[in-house]
């Protein structure tokens, strides 16, 4: 699959394995129709024949049809999604730092790279907001859950359901969520 990418369009999609995939990973599992394209940015070969590999994540997709080829790797035909608008400039100050707060009562250490890059108002909204789904300690589920969110706001609902969760299980006394009866649970 990385020898293909790399002399063709250097493009990967990842996609979430669904169930008890381990019991047959070597069979197709099913897969969550919606993952991330990623440019190849950086290769590492082994002499084993396996690669390290550095993805760029660019845009997310919904899986219209499975391919069934002779490779030994999936392939499908996708529809990649809008590039957000509503909040990719910048997100509301009042999100933004009810967002950040939560983070800052998840991540251990005020030093942490995280919470500076964070901190960094020339981030823009789609980055920064994404950046917070990417290093949040969650599980697997809640990830997908962020990255199936059909819009930006939809994302940062969902990521501060997830925070204040977070917070909870670190012992912090739980004091409701805002809007809530606007916010629907993650996975």
């Amino acid at each position: 699959m990385v020898k293909d990418a790399m002399v063709n369009h250097k493009l990967i999609g990842m996609a979430l394995l669904r169930g008890d995939w381990e019991k047959n990973y070597h069979r197709n599992p099913g897969v969550y129709p919606v993952g991330c394209v990623g440019e190849i940015v950086n290769v590492t070969p082994f002499p084993d024949g396996r690669y390290n590999i550095v993805l760029y994540g660019f845009r997310e997709y919904e899986i219209q049809e499975h391919i069934l080829d002779l490779t030994p790797y999936r392939q499908a035909n996708v529809l990649l999604r809008e590039e957000p608008k509503e909040l990719a400039q910048k997100l509301p100050s009042s999100l933004k730092g009810e967002i950040l707060d939560l983070v800052r009562r998840t991540v251990e250490g005020e030093e942490s790279e995280l919470l500076k890059i964070l901190s960094d108002p020339s981030v823009d909204g789609e980055t920064w907001l994404n950046l917070c789904c990417f290093s949040l300690e969650a599980s697997t589920l809640e990830k997908q859950s962020l990255l199936e969110a059909r819009s930006l706001e939809e994302r940062a609902k969902f990521l501060l359901n997830v925070l204040h969760f977070k917070v909870v299980e670190k012992g912090a006394p739980f004091d409701g969520l805002r809007d809530s009866k606007e916010r629907k649970p993650p996975h």
